[in-house]
């Protein structure tokens, strides 16, 4: 996705098919690994693999490939809780709707695209709000989130939330490993929250910033659009 201005869409789904006669099944998508795969979905590695014969290595997955899931039915319809981001018990007999959130550009006339919000995407957002703004006010850690959106479709950052998380000198939990620590429940309610409310506030913030550990004289010459706890929000 590389047009910037745009209209985005966040339509937050799994991918996910149902093959007759065998186990549920996954898509696989941009960014996935095996190892966060079987997190997600609550499945042993070994299981996973026992399932895939076509899987030679943890390693070798790509894009579109279908991951067979050996904790969901065929005929049983597989949907996604809201409230944690990972997917729901498959023993589960109610289907619970799809929720889509739109994320509306104030340029109008630029090329329409839809970006849709992956599980992976959500498993990274809670980790980098977790690392970034443990501790914070619940809304500054929304805030964070909010940035992360408005850098997708800003034209001097990457066009996905994979991307602009690990993009090189951006956020130091991604240098100091912190990024992979086991988020807490607060941190994934606010990305839930951010998701749904992005359309009506944030728009214009791009970064944050402690300015008691700031060491960047360039962050503090940037517009303060709000300060929530110890992060100032900046355009």
């Amino acid at each position: 996705m590389s047009v910037k201005g745009k209209r985005v869409f966040l339509i937050l789904f799994f991918l996910i098919l149902a093959v007759p006669g065998t186990a549920g099944a996954y898509t696989i998508q941009p960014g996935d690994t095996l190892s966060e795969l079987a997190q997600l979905f609550q499945v042993e590695m070994e299981q996973l693999l026992k399932h895939n014969p076509d899987i030679s290595h943890p390693d070798r997955i790509y894009a579109g490939q279908t991951l067979k899931l050996p904790n969901f039915h065929a005929n049983q319809p597989i949907y996604i809780d809201h409230s944690n981001g990972y997917s729901s018990n498959p023993s589960s007999s109610t289907k619970k709707s799809i929720s889509t959130y739109r994320l509306q550009s104030d340029q109008k006339d630029k090329q329409e695209n839809t970006y849709t919000v992956s599980p992976m995407d959500k498993y990274w957002l809670s980790r980098i709000v977790h690392a970034e703004a443990k501790g914070e006010p619940f809304l500054g850690k929304v805030a964070v989130v909010h940035v992360i959106l408005n850098r997708v479709h800003h034209e001097g950052f990457p066009d996905t939330i994979r991307e602009v998380i690990f993009q090189p000198g951006q956020f130091q939990p991604v240098a100091n490993g912190s990024i992979y620590q086991e988020p807490d429940e607060e941190s994934i309610r606010a990305v839930e929250y951010a998701l749904k409310t992005y359309d009506q506030q944030d728009k214009e913030i791009l970064y944050f910033y402690n300015p008691k550990i700031a060491t960047s004289s360039w962050i503090f010459t940037r517009p303060t659009v709000k300060v929530i706890g110890n992060h100032v929000f900046a355009r």
